[in-house]
């Protein structure tokens, strides 16, 4: 399958997205001072699972895509708004 160049921006676009907002988890993370374990667990997902999320991904080279529940969740068992767990900017999704 051939992705166009609005693909491919899209689809570059959501990666950087994806990325900022597993540097945002970390950050409210280590700002409470708990480890990937302990966050996972909290959140009711597995540690593996939010292993990758800090990475900004959900599978090796594919964007992290978390159900809006367990966004709430991490949200908080960090005790920040979701607001402030998502990046500053949009992703282009146009395709």
């Amino acid at each position: 399958m051939m992705v166009g160049v609005a693909g491919k921006r899209a689809d570059d676009s959501w990666q950087a997205y994806a990325r900022e907002l597993g540097v945002n988890l970390q950050r409210a993370r280590l700002a409470k001072g708990l480890s990937q374990e302990r966050v996972a667990h909290l959140a009711g997902i597995a540690g593996f699972t939010y292993q990758k999320f800090e990475k900004g991904e959900s599978r090796p080279g594919t964007p992290m895509n978390p159900q809006l529940l367990t966004l709430v969740s991490l949200s908080q068992v960090l005790e920040v708004p979701i607001v402030d767990l998502l990046p500053d900017f949009q992703p282009d999704v146009s395709r």
